[in-house]
């Protein structure tokens, strides 16, 4: 443990009593040298304690002046210490408080920002069942059209198929065997499906399918071989318009699936590239959240530290002044009482 040094006021208190109990001590030496004894003794008994004193009153001196300087030495030391140390902290809290000043926007830019790719992600995903949804009713439509197109071609296949076997036996003559055919008899129900929609001319047609005509058919007359070319040649084009439209009717389904398809990928894509931003987005928050508190924490402290570094500085420099100033008045006692002693006057008093 380090003894605290005595007010200064006390320590010059002291060695001015010592000074003057050297002072005393050397009188009371000169008055006890012994008498008779010749001028060259006497003058070295006189001289001796004087002597004594003086060199003991250097020597103090000296010492006095020596621990001035390590003293001023240390204190230069510790003053460097405050100073490098008080820059320092003073940098770094400078640094932490410019770092706080930017977390915080930085943390509310960075939370807005997964915000939105949060609300993109629902959208995508929104996107990408409605575009599943979309192929799903495409294929069960294009499923109907198809089923339907079958049913029709079909029926007009077999309608066409027929009126070209009715026109080849009407031509040689064999109309009654004709009208005996499978053959005739989808034509028969064809026209009697679509009687509403039959003229004059095809109604003769049905007439004659259904029998209702007697005799042998007349080839000269060619008219219902006429009616019967003519629904031939309609129904080919009837046949045509359907595989037309049918064609179109895929080649839109499955322009429409690639688009889908597409859709469906680049969605799929930048829904990865999203939720890899927003996986390293919520590791940046959380990071620069830790940094905010210990950052925050870093300061107060700092700044406690610095607090007390200023106020134990401020402390030590007054103590110092005060040890200065009392090593000060104890180097002037010193030369004073030295001055005293080499004095004419108190050699005078030793002579007596």
């Amino acid at each position: 443990r380090t003894l605290k040094p005595p007010p200064p006021a006390l320590a010059m208190a002291a060695f001015r009593s010592s000074a003057a109990a050297l002072l005393l001590a050397a009188l009371v030496v000169a008055s006890l040298a012994p008498q008779g004894q010749g001028a060259a003794s006497e003058m070295k008994l006189l001289q001796n304690p004087i002597r004594k004193v003086v060199n003991m009153l250097q020597a103090m001196q000296k010492k006095v002046t020596e621990e001035a300087a390590v003293a001023e030495e240390l204190h230069e030391k510790y003053l460097c210490y405050c100073k490098s140390s008080g820059g320092d902290l003073a940098a770094s809290i400078e640094t932490a408080e410019a770092k706080l000043g930017e977390l915080g926007p930085a943390i509310e830019a960075a939370i807005s920002k997964k915000a939105q790719l949060e609300k993109d992600l629902a959208s995508h995903e929104a996107d990408k069942q409605a575009a599943k949804a979309a192929m799903k009713e495409a294929t069960a439509l294009r499923e109907k059209e198809k089923t339907a197109f079958d049913k029709e071609f079909a029926e007009t296949k077999a309608n066409h198929e027929s009126v070209s076997k009715a026109v080849d036996a009407l031509e040689k003559g064999m109309a009654g065997s004709f009208l005996q055919t499978r053959l005739a008899g989808v034509l028969r129900a064809f026209l009697v499906k679509n009687q509403e929609k039959l003229d004059g001319d095809r109604r003769e047609v049905l007439s004659f399918l259904s029998g209702e005509q007697s005799g042998e058919y007349a080839p000269a007359s060619g008219e219902i071989v006429g009616i019967l070319k003519q629904m031939e040649d309609e129904m080919a084009q009837d046949k045509k318009d359907l595989v037309a439209t049918e064609e179109a009717a895929v080649k839109t389904f499955e322009e429409l699936m690639q688009a889908k398809k597409r859709e469906k990928r680049a969605l799929t894509k930048a829904t990865m590239e999203k939720l890899d931003r927003l996986g390293d987005l919520s590791m940046e928050i959380a990071e620069m959240k830790n940094d905010k508190t210990d950052t925050a924490r870093s300061l107060v402290k700092d700044k406690a530290f610095a607090a007390d570094l200023e106020k134990n500085c401020a402390s030590k420099q007054a103590v110092y002044d005060e040890e200065k100033k009392a090593r000060a008045e104890e180097v002037v006692a010193l030369a004073d009482t030295i001055n005293i002693l080499n004095s004419d006057d108190a050699l005078e008093l030793f002579k007596k």
